[in-house]
């Protein structure tokens, strides 16, 4: 830590007081304010430690802006109002106040560090509500750099592939330090690139091997938010791509079964999604969130996230991707047990699916055909309790799918197993077992090995069928998640 006595890199300037908030916090005492923006908080399923002293320090302007959960929380206990109609200074002010050039001496540290403003933090880390950088820290200068090389080792978009390992992403301490600067085109092709590997990887390696080794880049992705861009077309891009970036962790801890680090990215991918008014960020967060609440046993939350997709999505032209959002809404409608609700969102998905592909259609749907298209169906159809259905569409998309897609063919393979085992047909669900037994040395995928052990509990009672036995002891000699 730099000594209190080192001079600061900016003049000092006495913090002007929030009259706006004071007054919309009323005749409440600044504890019971804190308690009331802690529900509001909980309402929206965010996490904030408010107390009566952010109160007074918002109040005093020492906060000049809030990290992005307490925005979230503030923007929805004042329906309307933006950040500045509550008296804070608007984030494009006090973004990039770390940025120094080459040679700068780092701003002094307060000598009582609870004393420090937080105006900028939540920026580097905007799904922790805590402050675990302090703004005056120079480590958190070295920290932000160190994790930016996490994909811009070598600067434009070969950086994803620079240092492979197991699953292509670098460690976020692999490389020597160099001083922050404004992001450029460079930067905001090697996001983009990044963002494109952990989508291939995860199509062929699933989530489990890869989720912790994404989080340095989204890390980096946000440092460079913080340090500002060159130009507004290249803010644009790097904020498109920090939020698509977000989806991408997010369905990895997703499909790695950490629902509540999936809906943290993604409720921060939409946030990024409405700072900035990007339509398309804004349906696939939401598409995304359907999907998680599906997951979650909250099929009422899954139908009104995927119908918000839908309002985002109208205008952009893409009728697949109104085929999959009306797919996540079937899918709501199947978790409620709705099965006229159900029918009328396949319906709508298979007519737009059947307009085909276009222009307009999202990068990130590659991994969205037939196949699946017939998996998402089958899974409705299970819901239901239509095993025979189910079980046929299920089949389908395991023989459709592209063979580059490992990890959907495997999903298909143990959606089927379950179909046909619930279906009543052991010894066609033990084969299937096994086939997708056979991929999991390709695949880490926890939502796949959670089918297969609800398969094999209800395969259990016929043990002695021709080959359940064989599937029920190789599942079972399956090593544990760690």
């Amino acid at each position: 830590m730099a000594s209190s006595s080192v001079p600061s890199s900016q003049p000092a300037r006495p913090p002007r007081p929030n009259l706006v908030f004071r007054h919309l916090r009323g005749s409440r005492s600044p504890a019971e304010f804190a308690a009331a923006v802690r529900r509001a908080a909980r309402e929206i399923g965010e996490r904030v430690s408010c107390d009566a002293r952010y109160v007074h320090r918002v109040e005093a302007g020492e906060i000049r802006c809030p990290n992005y959960a307490y925005e979230r929380v503030f923007l929805h206990m004042f329906p309307g109002r933006t950040l500045t109609d509550l008296g804070f200074a608007p984030r494009s002010s006090v973004r990039g106040r770390r940025t120094r050039a080459a040679g700068d001496q780092p701003a002094a540290p307060p000598e009582n560090p609870a004393n420090a403003t937080s105006e900028t933090s939540g920026a580097s880390e905007p799904y922790e509500t805590h402050n675990r950088y302090d703004p005056y820290d120079p480590h958190d200068h070295e920290e932000s750099d160190v994790l930016r090389r996490a994909f811009m080792t070598g600067g434009g978009a070969t950086v994803a592939a620079a240092t492979l390992s197991p699953y292509g992403l670098a460690p976020e301490a692999s490389a020597a330090q160099r001083p922050v600067r404004r992001a450029g085109t460079s930067d905001a092709c090697a996001l983009e690139e990044a963002v494109r590997r952990i989508r291939v990887l995860d199509d062929r390696h699933g989530a489990d091997g890869l989720y912790r080794r994404a989080a340095a880049p989204l890390r980096a992705a946000y440092a460079l938010l913080d340090a500002g861009a060159t130009r507004q077309r290249t803010a644009d891009r790097l904020y498109s791509g920090a939020g698509e970036l977000a989806i991408s962790v997010g369905w990895l801890a997703h499909d790695s079964g950490r629902f509540d680090d999936a809906r943290s990215h993604y409720a921060e991918a939409l946030a990024t999604a409405r700072v900035t008014g990007d339509a398309a960020l804004e349906a696939h967060a939401f598409c995304n969130t359907a999907f998680l609440a599906r997951d979650a046993g909250r099929p009422r939350e899954a139908v009104r996230a995927a119908q918000a997709a839908q309002r985002a999505a109208r205008p952009l032209g893409s009728p697949r991707l109104m085929s999959l959002l009306a797919l996540r809404e079937a899918g709501g409608w199947a978790g409620l047990a709705d099965r006229a609700g159900c029918e009328q969102a396949l319906i709508r998905a298979q007519a737009y699916f059947d307009r085909g592909p276009g222009e307009a259609d999202p990068e990130w749907m590659t991994f969205y055909g037939e196949a699946e298209l017939e998996g998402l169906e089958a899974q409705c159809w299970s819901m239901l309790g239509d095993w025979t259905r189910a079980a046929r569409h299920a089949r389908r998309a395991a023989e459709l799918q592209d063979p580059h897609f490992t990890r959907n063919i495997a999903l298909y393979t143990a959606e089927l197993a379950d179909d046909l085992a619930r279906d009543g047909r052991p010894e066609e669900a033990a084969q299937a077992g096994m086939r997708a037994l056979d991929l999991l040395g390709e695949v880490q995928s926890s939502r796949v090995r959670s089918m297969l052990s609800g398969t094999s509990r209800v395969l259990l009672p016929h043990r002695r069928t021709s080959g359940v036995s064989e599937f029920l002891d190789r599942h079972a000699s399956l090593p544990r998640m760690v």
